[in-house]
């Protein structure tokens, strides 16, 4: 019995591998992350930044990743922004949607998705892309109804 088991474990193990080289190509990406530098070197932008950028005229292009649901219910008004939800991004009508000449800004509800987003357009070559750290959730908190209808924005 222990043979078999063992027989078993060995074969199930052999059967899966994962990719080599695009693990090496994580490692690479992943590399300086570590310590303090976290945030930065994985594109991360807090609220607070975001909206101070927003007011001294920064530009960036917003892509919300929610579902269209989602966002016709709470959605983006700043210039440039789009909605291209995460099933939907890496089709390749949409990818040529997302501009490289300009800091692109993943948004999402919670920050779940927007990272999952922002790190693999930036694993395939997006080096502009950015991720709003903790999504619309962390910008409410951030600049409530009242501080957010006071917000104003350079054009």
């Amino acid at each position: 019995m222990a043979v078999a088991i063992g027989l078993c474990m060995s074969v199930a193990s052999a059967a899966w591998s994962y990719d080599t080289q695009q693990a090496e190509s994580y490692a690479k990406m992943f590399a300086p992350a570590e310590g303090i530098k976290v945030g930065k070197e994985l594109h991360f932008i807090n609220p607070d930044g975001f909206i101070k950028n927003l007011q001294a005229g920064k530009e960036y292009v917003a892509i919300d990743v929610r579902t269209s649901g989602e966002a016709a219910m709470v959605g983006l008004i700043m210039p440039g922004s789009m909605v291209i939800p995460l099933n939907e991004l890496f089709k390749e009508e949409n990818l040529k949607r997302v501009p490289t000449d300009k800091m692109v800004v993943i948004i999402c509800k919670s920050g779940a998705r927007a990272t999952a987003a922002g790190t693999a357009l930036r694993h395939i070559g997006f080096d502009n892309v950015y991720i709003l750290k903790g999504g619309l959730q962390a910008l409410s908190t951030a600049y409530g109804p009242r501080e957010g209808a006071s917000v104003t924005f350079k054009k």
